[in-house]
């Protein structure tokens, strides 16, 4: 967690600054970096932050790229948006699964097309979004795995943190109505992943298996769900190492 640089920080009589960090009682890694010089404090929390993207090129995205997976009965427009550069996706515990008679629950997601992978490292860059409410549903996926697991890596939101599927750890508490980037890195020859918050790595999971890979962004519903479930995404990000 990277938090807010104050330059030229004067005494100006107030005793009480900004807050850091929530929910305290625990262990956790402070990290504060002084450069007298430029009369400037970073504080770094649960760890330093890099550059996930470092050592891979980004591939071109166009509107061709962004394929909708819907309930089957309802145009893209109920269920998405996109206005000043930001995918609203939305879906309830109501609708319709994505195909007829299909026993999955249902969802809105964007599948990115045009860079299905089966081999080598990949990544995928976005900045999420979810309101307060939202639960019980999956915002990201690394889709492909060996049967019977369809899916290699599920990030999913429960009462306000974001998890690993939904008894694996904590990825990120404190969630709801804030932005925040996620990298999940994907090196598939070695069967590992890497999960990155706002630059800190959070997590390394096993890859599942599987011949064909590819992401997806969005909401599908999961186990003890909220009525409506929603997710924001914006700076989406596709990239290789070469």
């Amino acid at each position: 967690m990277t938090l807010p640089t104050y330059d030229g920080l004067k005494d100006t009589g107030l005793t009480v600054g900004p807050v850091l960090l929530q929910d305290i009682y625990n262990w956790l890694k402070l990290n504060a970096v002084h450069d007298v010089g430029a009369a400037k404090v970073k504080v770094y929390i649960d760890g330093w932050p890099v550059d996930p993207t470092k050592g891979f090129v980004e591939l071109p995205l166009n509107k061709s790229n962004f394929h909708n997976d819907k309930p089957y009965d309802l145009p893209v427009s109920d269920r998405y948006s996109f206005v000043d550069g930001v995918h609203k996706l939305w879906v309830y515990s109501t609708d319709k699964p994505l195909f007829k008679n299909s026993p999955t629950k249902p969802r809105s997601e964007i599948r990115i097309r045009g860079y299905d992978y089966s081999s080598g490292v990949w990544q995928f860059e976005g900045y999420g979004y979810v309101p307060c409410g939202t639960t019980g549903v999956c915002i990201m996926q690394v889709f492909g795995s060996t049967p019977p697991q369809a899916t290699t890596l599920m990030l999913r939101v429960y009462n306000g943190s974001l998890y690993y599927y939904k008894a694996g750890p904590v990825v990120l508490e404190n969630i709801y109505d804030r932005w925040f980037r996620v990298n999940v890195i994907h090196d598939v020859n070695a069967s590992k992943l890497q999960v990155y918050i706002v630059g800190v790595p959070k997590l390394e999971p096993p890859g599942h298996g599987g011949t064909n890979h590819y992401f997806k962004f969005g909401v599908y519903e999961q186990n003890d769900s909220s009525y409506y479930m929603e997710s924001r995404w914006k700076g989406i990000k596709v990239l290789k190492k070469m």
